[in-house]
């Protein structure tokens, strides 16, 4: 019995180094692939696999490498026939081109103006948002950038903002001569207007001196029709005196 365990045993021993064994006559260099039982060199980046590398009567024919066309890339060494596409930086998703697509590198996409990343992937967003829009009775506490959104705040009581103001404005204090004609919000400034007082006085003063330049105009007249009349009634007493002076 304990002859057959130690048998058994080694024979597990054995069929384990075997495969060690076997499993290390097909490790490759890390700039290496493995097809078959042949390590193939791998393609350096900006290019791909055209043909993996291959024995021929002892004679051994390396890898044929074919440079990435338009629109693809690779951006490292590789065993792949086929480069990468390149990333499409979508106006749509409020993405434009930061960096454009070579042979060896993807497109860098950013946020537009008015947006935010909210998703990246090496060093590229991927997906944008837009910033918050702040509105009225609120201000631009903190602006939005590429990475963060705009904060907003309410305005305190006796300050306004439309919503695109840094920092809420005092209301407008109505001077003495005007009125406060609408009362400022959160979101719209005071409106004032002339004093209804301030016409009072010039309008008292120019009713009076309208009713003095109307008397004298008046009193003149009657004058001077009084004394029409009179030259009028004199003309008829001297007619007669010419008359016996020529007698």
């Amino acid at each position: 019995m304990i002859w057959r365990r130690k048998a058994v045993t080694f024979a597990s021993l054995l069929i384990l180094m075997i495969r060690v064994q076997g499993g290390s006559t097909i490790r490759c260099h890390p700039a290496e692939y493995l097809i078959g039982n042949e390590c193939c060199p791998t393609c350096s980046p900006g290019s791909r696999v055209k043909t993996d590398c291959f024995s021929v009567q002892q004679a051994f024919k390396s890898t044929s490498c074919q440079p990435c066309s338009k629109g693809t890339y690779m951006n490292q060494n590789t065993r792949l026939k086929n480069c990468l596409s390149c990333t499409n930086c979508d106006p749509g998703s409020g993405l434009r081109i930061k960096r454009s697509c070579t042979l060896k590198s993807n497109t860098v996409c950013e946020p537009l103006e008015g947006f935010y990343c909210i998703d990246s992937k090496e060093h590229s967003c991927v997906a944008a948002e837009k910033h918050t829009a702040c509105k009225p009775g609120q201000y631009i506490s903190s602006k939005g950038t590429t990475s963060t959104d705009t904060v907003c705040s309410d305005c305190s009581h006796g300050t306004f903002s439309d919503g695109t103001f840094t920092s809420c404005q005092q209301h407008t204090q109505c001077e003495a001569e005007s009125q406060l004609i609408k009362p400022g919000t959160s979101a719209t400034d005071a409106e004032c207007g002339e004093n209804s007082h301030s016409y009072v006085v010039p309008l008292v003063i120019g009713l009076v001196v309208f009713l003095i330049l109307g008397f004298a105009l008046l009193f003149l007249w009657k004058k001077g029709l009084c004394k029409c009349i009179q030259k009028k009634e004199e003309l008829p007493q001297r007619k007669p005196q010419m008359d016996k002076r020529q007698i």
